[in-house]
């Protein structure tokens, strides 16, 4: 149950993922950019360099079914994307959560988060969109019954996001430092991503992923983990967009999954 509930928030703290396709999305240089176009961060684990026009809203929000070892998780991981200024984006991040099977079911609040990303190079050189995302993650859910780890964790996120026409390719990788004695969620963790996507037939794309947790060391460490993601979106509007897909371990304790979500721009505040 430990591995479900700590890869459920690593995923929900990265905001549940990026990459759907550029055509359904405005042009991630921002140049004459609509602001009313959705800027999706889900399906996928990686997040894009991309980020919410100023003064306007976006909401990401979808369920997700993990399957491991006997046990079963259900959460809603939701983002809420706030435009601050040109290229800085406020992400509040929350999920609610079941867990059953070999435990007693419960059912709460898994642990929310606030980050802020920082577009700070576009087309550059090797890095292409370039991006860092600190985050601070808030032990608001429940260690004892899996709905959380029980710590405070601040993370550093670099985003390096390519366009070759309407393909895209995201690469993330991050650092986090947990508070506690490592008992519960191990004092340091790391994480990489490598995410594509790219457009099917008028609305309906694809997106497909690989990511990585390395071994953890610890009380609560843990074997590294691979998985690949993978499945279809469709923009209804160019102000929404749905998705829908798997997860299936390739090494790990890496829980089978489905998932199913949309992102939703509001628009100005």
């Amino acid at each position: 149950m430990r591995a479900i509930s700590t890869v459920a928030l690593a995923l929900i703290t990265l905001a549940a993922g990026t990459t759907l396709v550029r055509a359904q999305r405005a042009d991630s240089s921002m140049a004459g950019r609509d602001p009313h176009a959705a800027q999706p961060e889900r399906p996928t684990v990686a997040t894009p360099a991309s980020t919410v026009a100023p003064g306007w809203i976006e909401l990401e929000t979808g369920v997700e079914r993990d399957r491991l070892d006997g046990t079963h998780a259900f959460f809603t991981p939701t983002l809420l994307k706030v435009g601050v200024a040109e290229g800085i984006q406020l992400d509040l991040i929350g999920s609610f959560q079941h867990v059953a099977g070999v435990a007693p079911a419960y059912s709460g609040v898994g642990d929310a988060s606030i980050a802020v990303k920082w577009r700070a190079l576009e087309k550059a050189p090797v890095l292409g969109d370039f991006a860092v995302q600190p985050s601070l993650k808030l032990p608001t859910g429940s260690a004892a019954h899996g709905t959380g780890t029980g710590t405070t964790d601040v993370q550093l996120l670099v985003i390096s996001s390519h366009d070759w026409g309407d393909y895209a390719l995201d690469l993330n990788a991050a650092y986090t430092r947990r508070s506690g004695n490592g008992s519960e969620a191990p004092k340091n963790s790391t994480l990489w991503t490598v995410s594509g996507g790219g457009p099917v037939y008028h609305a309906l794309g694809w997106v497909a992923e690989f990511y990585g947790y390395p071994r953890t060391t610890g009380p609560a460490g843990e074997d590294g983990i691979v998985a690949f993601l993978t499945g279809p979106t469709f923009a209804i509007e160019k102000w929404i967009v749905l998705d829908a897909g798997f997860i299936v371990p390739l090494t790990g304790p890496q829980p089978h999954a489905l998932y199913a979500g949309l992102t939703w721009n509001i628009g100005k505040l």
